[in-house]
């Protein structure tokens, strides 16, 4: 079934919904006192795997719209990115606050100490960088180089699971799992993510 624009704003809305619902879940979690044994960690957790997951959707626009030849499919991707921005600042904010505190000096020694963090950090400006160019105006004055900036999006299926696999302290499989799936959409986009390196 070929997608119209009357469907996609029914796609669009349902994708809303979908990104929403993780985020209203997690509230009810706390306040229902269900959020685990340190409820702390596991909304620092719950958001870092809602951004990573949402990362993870995004990569995926693309091949699912060459596969099926749904060119309009094409129009979520903006949508999805900045939900993957939201719940990566969401991630932070969560680390920041709840963990840290806002001791900011603590922020800057973390950041030194742990490599992870500031691979994370990294991802996150990236990300940031991303989001505040996606807009139409943006890309329009931009012409060519906005596309070139946006293939950075590779860049941040890299340290996103780089993030998650040096963060954990025991369990490998889980981000050893994720690890391979952004390698697979990564393999996926080789042409892509070839062109943009010659480019580079």
């Amino acid at each position: 079934m070929r997608l119209t624009s009357g469907n996609l704003v029914w796609l669009k809305v349902a994708l809303h919904l979908l990104c929403l619902l993780p985020l209203m879940y997690l509230v009810l979690l706390v306040l229902t006192d269900n959020a685990g044994g340190d409820p702390v960690q596991y909304i620092i957790h719950y958001t870092g795997m809602g951004a990573i997951n949402a990362l993870i959707v995004t990569l995926l626009v693309s091949p699912l719209a060459k596969r099926f030849k749904q060119g309009l499919l094409l129009q979520t991707r903006r949508l999805l990115g900045l939900y993957v921005l939201a719940y990566a600042m969401l991630h932070l904010s969560a680390f920041i606050s709840l963990d840290l505190l806002f001791a900011w000096e603590l922020l800057f020694e973390e950041i030194l100490k742990r490599p992870y963090i500031l691979v994370g950090a990294s991802c996150l400006v990236l990300l940031l960088v991303l989001g505040l160019t996606s807009f139409q105006r943006v890309k329009r004055n931009m012409g060519k180089r906005w596309q070139l900036l946006h293939n950075w999006v590779y860049l941040a299926a890299v340290l996103a699971p780089i993030h998650f696999y040096w963060s954990v302290k025991s369990e490998i499989i889980e981000p050893g799992i994720y690890l391979l799936i952004f390698a697979s959409l990564l393999l996926l986009r080789r042409k892509a993510l070839t062109k943009h390196l010659r480019l580079s």
